[in-house]
């Protein structure tokens, strides 16, 4: 069995990176909600864009984005840890200025900035996990990854509402919510940069234990593993993220022709649900090896895919309440996967090559996340069975695989 840890929340401060460190975390993640789910509304009420040319420079920069993955693996293997951190933050400062100096009317200065919002987004997941990862060690490295989650989202759902609040204004008041995320994200950067944290990889030891299946001490000795299974299964769980974003508002309006507030009703929830029970859940969870919690996050995930299917057949008075319901069992899935799949990767990958270990994972979830609401939106149309019965059977697919993978993980190399 592995060694469990308890919650003590002054010990994962320690080892979420700091006080000052969770702040620039709290001040960060609300200046992303203050801005990133009115962005296509940016783009279309302040610059005057047209929705698909806004959607599209938004999902190029996205892609685009993780571009940068490769070369910020190689930086975190070389021991930076806060200055990756930081200048993910700074580079989603310039996105902000460029959003704000660009003209009416004009696309690519849009698409440009978004481009800048991207890369920051998408160098920040493997910039603070290898943060946390070089603070805390087995066990308690996985809580401190759980409570830096929570944290994000309760401060993101708060920037979500102080924006939502402010949307009255209208085009003044989007441009001030910009500006605020700006300084918000500086502010961030300022207090990431104060923690001075650096690692030398080559002296680090492996206190990963577990029975993932990664051998622990042992893989800390080798190169880094493939995670080939692992990294494609990725793909397909962090679809469950865009679950409650635009899967279920998009079938409880268009196939239950129910009220738009069931849909904000289950996001709330979601949120809610995310930051009270994300770190008791991933500490309930580490007595059993990571890669069996990996894999049961799949078959949860799963078990409310085809909840959903059989929800949506019910009589039109009762189909909508029974998706909010599913849906509580759709987010415990999600609280599982988020709090396991890092930590796995974290455990499997020994220190000289964490960065490109944890590039490689972020690279696989932005895959996941920019292709998912194509996907959804492609399979809701045909009917609930197309959509609920793929997601099914492509993540029931996907938690096998990450069963079998568990004996080729410490055998099997990656180039370097």
């Amino acid at each position: 069995m592995a060694t469990t840890t308890k919650i003590r929340p002054r010990a994962l401060v320690r080892a979420s990176g700091g006080p000052r460190y969770a702040v620039a975390l709290a001040v960060d993640a609300l200046g992303t909600g203050l801005l990133r789910p009115f962005l296509l509304l940016y783009g279309v009420t302040v610059l005057r864009l047209s929705a698909p040319a806004t959607g599209t420079a938004m999902t190029i920069g996205v892609v685009a984005g993780l571009v940068c993955m490769p070369a910020v693996g190689r930086w975190l293997d070389r021991g930076a840890r806060s200055t990756v951190v930081a200048v993910s933050m700074l580079v989603r400062v310039v996105g902000v200025a460029l959003l704000l100096a660009t003209p009416a009317g004009h696309v690519w200065p849009f698409a440009t900035a978004t481009l800048f919002l991207g890369i920051g987004n998408q160098a920040w997941p493997a910039a603070h996990a290898a943060l946390v990862a070089t603070v805390a060690h087995g066990r308690e490295r996985d809580a401190a990854l759980a409570a830096g989650r929570a944290l994000r989202n309760a401060a993101l759902g708060i920037g979500a509402l102080l924006a939502t609040a402010c949307l009255a204004g209208g085009t003044t008041a989007l441009r001030s919510l910009a500006a605020a995320t700006g300084l918000a994200y500086l502010a961030a950067a300022a207090l990431a940069w104060s923690v001075h944290l650096h690692a030398r990889p080559a002296a680090a030891s492996a206190e990963d234990g577990g029975g993932d299946g990664a051998g622990g001490a042992d893989a800390a000795d080798g190169p880094a593993p493939r995670m080939r299974a692992l990294l494609a299964a990725n793909v397909i769980y962090v679809f469950c993220l865009n679950i409650p974003e635009i899967a279920l508002p998009l079938v409880l309006v268009t196939q239950l022709h129910a009220s738009p507030v069931w849909s904000a009703a289950i996001f709330v929830a979601n949120t809610v649900l995310v930051v009270t029970l994300q770190v008791p859940v991933t500490v309930l969870m580490s007595r059993f090896p990571r890669r069996t919690v990996l894999a049961l996050a799949g078959v949860v995930l799963t078990a409310s895919y085809l909840g959903f299917l059989a929800a949506t057949s019910l009589a039109p008075g009762w189909a909508a309440p029974a998706v909010a319901a599913v849906s509580v069992v759709c987010t415990l899935g999600e609280i599982i996967y988020a709090g396991t799949a890092t930590a796995l990767v974290t455990a499997l990958a020994p220190p000289h090559a964490l960065g490109r270990a944890l590039a490689r994972f972020q690279l696989s979830t932005g895959l996941g996340l920019a292709v998912s609401p194509a996907v959804i939106t492609t399979l809701t149309p045909h009917g609930p069975a197309p959509l609920w019965g793929t997601l099914a059977t492509a993540t029931l697919l996907s938690a096998s695989a990450v069963a079998a993978e568990k004996d080729r993980d410490r055998l099997a190399p990656a180039a370097c």
